[in-house]
């Protein structure tokens, strides 16, 4: 699709999604009007450990949430971006079912891609527009994608996934879990990172690579505070 027919149809799009939102919520997305400031606020926003069960919230609860996990994350950024006159688009990251998928929000610059990611470690996060096509971006996950014993589960990705597809009203301001929209995005075509024969001969983490996973934001109520203990000397 052409650039020009691109920024008509985001131009409807964003007066739809405008008529929607109330005084709080046209200040809070007017404020996030470049990706770099929605993945400060995302950065800010603490995470969902779903103590109540899982949800899939729309932009509008995460907002009264004041929480979001990875999903409800890259949806919400989505929504700030469409707020602006931008494609909404999100990419699926799919991993071996003893893994759990992440999703992240997709955002141009220049022709250049980046990524918008809320998580909670300090692997799986945001992405400078430096890629020139949303594979080249999504193989930058494959390496630290990884279970905690060090294997690397990352198996594909999916294609740009575009939320004009949902009227605004449908997912921005949804009072329901966004479940069905999560459904459509995993079925939706996926391209593996590299043929199976390749995947098999993966190399595990070393030990130092996996302590970047025990590095979190946001501490789990449900798990013991660690306790405190002598620090290791690295050598540099």
């Amino acid at each position: 699709m052409r650039s020009g027919t691109i920024r008509f149809l985001m131009s409807s799009y964003r007066r739809r999604l405008h008529a929607l939102l109330t005084p709080r919520e046209h200040r809070l997305f007017a404020r996030l009007n470049t990706p770099q400031k929605i993945q400060t606020f995302l950065d800010r926003l603490p995470v969902n450990f779903g103590l109540n069960g899982d949800t899939a919230m729309s932009p509008r609860s995460v907002l009264k949430a004041r929480m979001a996990h990875c999903a409800e994350g890259a949806v919400f950024a989505a929504a700030a971006l469409a707020y602006h006159g931008r494609p909404p688009l999100l990419m699926d990251i799919r991993a071996l079912p003893s893994d759990q998928d992440h999703i992240i929000t997709l955002f141009r610059e220049r022709g250049l891609w980046g990524a918008i990611s809320k998580t909670n470690h300090a692997i799986l996060r945001w992405r400078d527009p430096i890629y020139r096509s949303p594979r080249e971006l999504a193989m930058t996950y494959a390496h630290e994608y990884a279970l905690p014993g060090g294997k690397k589960s990352m198996l594909s990705f999916s294609r740009p996934f575009s939320l004009v597809r949902y009227a605004p009203r449908n997912w921005v301001i949804a009072p329901d879990d966004l479940d069905q929209l999560l459904v459509d995005l995993d079925r939706s075509p996926h391209l593996p990172i590299a043929p199976r024969h390749a995947l098999r001969k993966r190399r595990r983490m070393s030990q130092v690579e996996m302590l970047s996973q025990e590095v979190v934001e946001w501490r789990d109520p449900r798990k013991p505070k660690p306790k405190a203990g002598r620090k290791r000397k690295i050598r540099k």
